[in-house]
């Protein structure tokens, strides 16, 4: 069969920058921004970009496009083993991606809430107690919130309707969701920069601390943040650039790509903190008091809900606020399903797409329930962590190994110059092959060693060992069979 094809580039753009672009432009580059060092983190940031974020973006568009497949077949051309290497990213995105449509649910119960400003006074409370029911103890379940259930339902089926017939539904898609929300951004953005107190502030995110550099922890955090808001190592930029033209620009879009995506997060970073400077003012505080809530759940649904509702206008911005989360997050939320779907197309081409979408979209929502109990939010918080600072980084490093190492970075290399009009260096191969391979595991290093030290987020050692490891364990020991089980498509 035909390969399915982005109807132009710039519909393909759309779909990887909407990718690229989700939750953590908003509540995490600004929280790492605020945290260390302020306009000091570009620094770190800016230099891991250009080092990690964009060679590795440009091996997975490179690889995708030149074996035509997803991401395990991709790698299980290279060598039979290697598409363990694919599984693992799709198994990773896939976990994401059901606690992700959790957080969207939550999204679209504070867009209906936002009408009537229904938190009120004491948003802590709201959230934690009458939209979560949250556990006093991580182990304890409970039972299913109702409200969060039913809206993960909406979510799924709009993921679903995202992807239902592949890239021809991606691409119709994209053309709004992915220039909406940075629309509403830009317009949050506009009315931040003019409340009172606003400049204080932006002062505070902008004001660099040159000393922070010197903390390793800095570098790891940004590191991070540009391996995670790329979405590399997900297997998604490796299945949106199968649909492209095996001579279509690789390195051009890989970078504009980048690029899209840092300034975005600039700008979130100015919403989050002129609307900061406002509630300071307001309560007669300074902004650094607020620097450790401004980060995950509780800057979206604690701080930017209590700020909404000191100004003017207050359910209109907060309909506005809550409408760019829920098209910010999708593209990335149905881009992490399209991985997994592109792969089981690969492999089962003649399953109708309709049939494999619903397939992996009702078991993206089952795999989800956990985290509409009252323990939601512990076990989504532990997810989190352990996928995105093992399981993503770890695939991450396979992937450089498996290209500098056994398909030949020099053959991918000139592929990409054959077809880019931006060339790239020797210096790519040395960064494929060396830099990044040691970066990550210094990192995986770091994160371990932190981690043995003291436990994440405070939480008891089993639900850390069985349910944070285990989940690692069971993604590369899936991984594993899968790509022993089954040949690599020829």
């Amino acid at each position: 069969m035909e390969r399915a094809r982005w109807t132009s580039r710039t519909i393909f753009l759309f779909a990887a920058i909407g990718s690229a672009v989700g939750l953590g432009n908003v509540w995490r580059f600004p929280y790492l921004a605020g945290r260390y060092g302020g306009g000091a983190f570009l620094v770190p940031y800016l230099i891991m970009l250009v080092i990690l974020g964009v060679p590795l973006l440009i091996l997975e568009f490179a690889i995708g496009q030149k074996m035509q497949l997803g991401a395990t077949g991709s790698f299980g051309r290279i060598k039979h083993k290697l598409s363990s290497i694919g599984f693992g990213a799709i198994l990773c995105g896939f976990g994401v991606c059901s606690y992700y449509a959790v957080v969207m649910a939550w999204c679209l119960l504070y867009l209906i809430f936002s009408f009537s400003l229904k938190w009120g006074v004491d948003t802590e409370g709201f959230f934690l107690n009458q939209i979560l029911h949250l556990s006093p103890q991580s182990l304890d379940m409970g039972q299913v919130v109702t409200p969060i259930l039913f809206s993960l339902v909406v979510v799924w089926m709009a993921v679903y309707f995202s992807i239902w017939k592949g890239i021809k539904s991606v691409s119709k898609v994209v053309t709004v969701t992915m220039p909406l929300p940075i629309i509403l951004l830009v317009v949050l953005a506009i009315r931040g920069v003019t409340l009172p107190g606003s400049l204080e502030g932006i002062v505070h995110y902008l004001k660099p601390n040159f000393s922070a550099l010197l903390d390793l922890e800095v570098w790891h955090a940004a590191a991070s943040q540009i391996f995670f808001t790329l979405s590399i190592a997900f297997g998604i930029m490796i299945a949106y650039a199968s649909y492209k033209h095996e001579r279509s620009d690789i390195a051009k879009s890989a970078i504009i790509t980048s690029i899209v995506n840092s300034a975005i997060s600039i700008v979130a970073g100015f919403v989050v903190f002129a609307t900061l400077g406002y509630m300071a003012k307001q309560e007669g505080v300074q902004v650094s008091n607020y620097i450790s809530q401004i980060s995950g759940p509780s800057l979206t649904f604690i701080v930017f809900p209590k700020i909404l509702s000191l100004i003017p206008f207050a359910s209109a911005f907060s309909v506005l606020f809550f409408v760019m989360l829920f098209t910010l997050a999708i593209d990335s939320a149905f881009s992490l399903v399209e991985a997994v779907c592109t792969v089981v197309s690969d492999k089962y081409p003649h399953l109708r797409r309709q049939d494999v979408s619903m397939y992996v979209c009702v078991t993206g929502f089952v795999a989800g329930m956990i985290f509409t109990t009252y323990a939601g939010l512990y076990y989504l918080d532990v997810a989190d962590h352990y996928i995105t600072h093992y399981g993503l980084l770890f695939v991450g490093l396979l992937e450089a190994i498996a290209i500098g190492w056994l398909y030949g970075v020099e053959e991918l290399r000139l592929y990409i110059n054959s077809v880019s009009e931006i060339r790239i260096g020797r210096w790519w191969n040395v960064l494929i092959k060396y830099i990044i391979p040691v970066i990550l595991m210094v990192l995986l290093a770091y994160t371990f060693i932190k981690d043995i030290n003291t436990p994440y987020g405070g939480y008891p050692q089993k639900i850390l060992w069985i349910y944070g490891w285990g989940i690692l364990v069971v993604i590369g020991l899936i991984s594993y069979l899968l790509a022993h089980f089954s040949a690599p498509k020829r």
